[in-house]
């Protein structure tokens, strides 16, 4: 298989593999985040916003014991343009997953920052089983159509100065009428995710691994030299009003 796609011009999205085995029984798709800015709307493969991204895929190829397909989506515009918004990115790749494994297998969006909001926003794609929101950049009304009978994770930082801890809770709220959702915060954590990255990176390969494969094992078994993973049960995964 390929890197990524070949794209038809500057602003097509790039989906890029990180790891696919022959016959997996579910995909992840690994959402970035990032502002747009004004001097230049394409997406880099050497942007902070896709760095970070790339310890996630890995975390989740490695728990997924080769039993999920793990792929990058670099969006094709940078931040979030109305007439273009990542969700449409996140439902081309979707659609670019079926195609590359010959089939459509249950698949999990794992995002962060406004990633965490087209993860959210694009769950409601027929082929999404599960989402993944990391330090998302939401508001209250971000609720996708089709989403019931989904299963979402929202992690936050307690300490995020960019994006909202208090807008996320009152959309899980929200969403918690409707679907399951489980609300997880990081004490001390920020919007980079980078002091307790592990609890971050942990909470989504283990929720991916459970919704995808079903056996539940990465939550008994985590990463060695990592902190217990908060996903999918923490004792600030309660919501509270």
């Amino acid at each position: 298989m390929t890197g990524a796609a070949a794209p038809s011009g500057p602003l097509e999205p790039r989906l890029i593999d990180v790891r696919v085995p022959v016959r997996p029984r579910g995909a992840v798709v690994v959402l970035h985040g990032g502002a747009s800015r004004r001097d230049d709307a394409m997406v880099s493969p050497t942007q902070l916003s896709v760095l970070r991204m790339i310890p996630v895929a890995r975390r989740i190829a490695r728990a997924g014991r080769g039993e999920l397909a793990v792929f990058r989506l670099l969006n094709s515009r940078r931040g979030w343009d109305t007439g273009h918004t990542p969700v449409a990115d996140a439902t081309w790749a979707l659609g670019e997953v079926a195609a590359r494994l010959e089939g459509e297998v249950p698949a999990c969006l794992v995002g962060h920052s406004l990633g965490g909001r087209a993860a959210l926003l694009a769950a409601g794609h027929p082929a999404v089983r599960s989402a993944v929101a990391l330090a998302p950049y939401v508001y209250p009304g971000d609720v996708a159509r089709g989403i019931a009978g989904r299963r979402l994770l929202i992690v936050h930082g307690d300490e995020d100065r960019v994006a909202s801890p208090a807008r996320s809770a009152q959309l899980a709220r929200t969403l918690e009428r409707i679907t399951d959702v489980q609300y997880v915060t990081v004490p001390g954590g920020r919007h980079a995710m980078l002091r307790h990255h592990r609890r971050f990176d942990g909470a989504a390969a283990d929720f991916a691994v459970a919704t995808l494969l079903g056996d539940g094992s990465a939550r008994s078994a985590p990463s060695s030299g990592s902190t217990p993973s908060p996903a999918p049960v923490h004792e600030h995964g309660r919501l509270r009003a």
